[in-house]
């Protein structure tokens, strides 16, 4: 594979590394992506489009006829396709009668025969042209923007990473993304057990928004995977259930981890599965009476320092509600000098009572999205954990809050209150535990996560453009408010009643 800042040039020797090509672009098209294959009859265009279509689809039987009469045929997939032959096209014109721009706003369209349409294609589409080659084999040159290049650049990358550590010939099927620029591939050997592979690159530095750092350095966040590594040996030496992590290359953010297996703590209607979470707490009672080392070495010597939970890191995402909720609650109005002072010095009093707060290990992320479910194990073993790249040193109780105020799934009361009480019957065994200084640690982490969460919620709908998360929002205001139970958290309660915070 050659790279050029605006091409990628490409030599298959032969059918299958064309359609290994396009099982590979599967998992870089993006909706609003415009494919268009260049080359003469034979050349391997349809074979690609027919390997993309069956990786989309996950299902190598997928029947894939050819458009050539129909002039378009539309896959409702993971993301919707529509692959358009245009050999017999008369007029460019037709695009439009053919659902051309339709399907272009949410989904990819391959397109064949793309000199047919005449100036009718999106300028910033992706053009792969197919050459025979005198000896056998295709030369193929991917031409695009730079934004859609890096793309296809990042896959071929990770295919050679794969290639390189004995998994030629893999088969490469999505799995999921989640809401940083993380994504997940299964990986079938041909082989042994599926794997997972994390694709996490080295994201660069926002811009300075306090004291000259990013909010990503002010909030810990990892920005690398060597944070995973690290924690991800630390948990399993614990004798807790991280993944193994066969091969790596963290300079470039590649993992190849082990796979857990589908199961989550979730039933089929996306429902609390009471038996599973109540492990999961019984699992995290376990975590918290296990000390962690401040500096994790690893990979042969380097060492990972866990950052702390700090006021500067708990104070700017409790600001998400302030900077971005509550314009949002007033029609665009912003908080007031003093509304802003009242608030921050509330949460300087809060912080200042979490001094004696029992704090470890804070995996920060301990939800449904990132808990597996292991029925065929024992005890802590049954959960298996991910996401915690970015865990700290803070207060125990974050963690209790993240699974019992699940954002993403409602935990009734009930189970809630179930929750909490398997979760403290469990640590009063310890004589050191002292419940009530947990629960108003508990109550100030709940309040923390809520105001960061409303803040969240709003930021990803105005400036990312990402309205999904809204739905959330009812519920994790109400976890505010069962925060708001608890004595330690009157002024804040008293603060979020005065600038009409509350409902949505």
């Amino acid at each position: 594979m050659t790279d050029s800042q605006n091409s990628i040039s490409l030599f298959l020797p032969s059918e299958a590394a064309t359609q290994q090509l396009g099982e590979d672009l599967a998992l870089a098209l993006k909706p609003g992506d415009c494919v268009a294959l260049w080359g003469d009859l034979g050349a391997g265009k349809s074979t690609l489009c027919r390997a993309l279509l069956r990786a989309m689809a996950d299902d190598s039987e997928l029947e894939v006829p050819s458009p050539t009469f129909t002039l378009v045929q539309n896959y409702d997939l993971r993301l919707p396709v529509a692959h358009f032959d245009l050999y017999r096209l008369s007029d460019p014109g037709e695009l439009d009668e053919l659902g051309f721009e339709d399907a272009l706003k949410d989904g990819i369209c391959l397109v064949e025969w793309p000199e047919k349409a005449g100036t009718a294609l999106p300028a910033r589409r992706i053009d792969i042209r197919f050459a025979f080659e005198v000896s056998g084999g295709r030369q193929v040159v991917i031409e695009a923007e730079t934004a859609k290049l890096a793309r296809i650049s990042r896959v071929l990358s990770i295919r050679g990473f794969l290639d390189s550590h004995g998994l030629a010939g893999a088969r490469r099927r999505h799995l999921t993304g989640d809401a940083s620029t993380r994504a997940y591939e299964y990986i079938y050997p041909a082989e042994g057990p599926r794997r997972i592979l994390m694709d996490s690159p080295r994201q660069p530095d926002g811009p300075p928004i306090r004291d000259g750092k990013p909010y990503s350095q002010i909030v810990h966040l990892a920005e690398d995977v060597y944070p995973f590594v690290a924690v991800a040996g630390a948990l399993r030496d614990k004798g807790f259930a991280a993944p193994e992590i066969y091969e790596s290359d963290c300079e470039n953010g590649i993992l190849l981890i082990e796979d857990f297996g589908p199961e989550t703590v979730l039933d089929s209607n996306g429902v609390p599965i009471q038996e599973r979470y109540q492990a999961s707490v019984e699992c995290l009672a376990a975590l918290h009476e296990v000390s962690f080392p401040r500096e994790i070495t690893f990979n042969g010597g380097l060492v990972h320092r866990i950052p702390d939970y700090d006021r500067t890191a708990m104070k700017m995402e409790a600001e998400l509600l302030i900077d971005w909720h509550l314009p949002w609650k007033r029609d665009g109005k912003p908080a007031t000098t003093e509304e802003r002072a009242e608030y921050l010095a509330i949460w300087d009093g809060l912080i200042d009572a979490l001094a004696d707060a029992e704090k470890s290990l804070v995996l920060r992320d301990f939800h449904s999205p990132n808990i597996i479910w292991r029925g065929d194990r024992q005890a802590s073993d049954r959960i298996g954990l991910l996401d915690f790249q970015d865990a700290m040193i803070g207060p125990t109780a974050y963690d209790l809050v993240s699974i019992v105020q699940d954002a993403r799934v409602t935990v009734e009361r009930p189970l809630v209150d179930r929750l909490m009480e398997d979760y403290l019957s469990l640590r009063r065994k310890s004589p050191a535990f002292d419940e009530a200084n947990f629960l108003k640690s508990w109550a100030i982490m709940s309040a923390q996560r809520a105001c960061k969460l409303n803040g969240l919620w709003i930021r990803l709908l105005q400036r990312d453009g990402k309205p999904g998360y809204m739905k959330h929002m009812p519920r994790t205001l109400w976890h505010l408010s069962v925060a708001f139970e608890h004595e330690a958290l009157a002024p804040l309660r008293d603060w979020c009643t005065r600038v009409g915070i509350g409902s949505v």
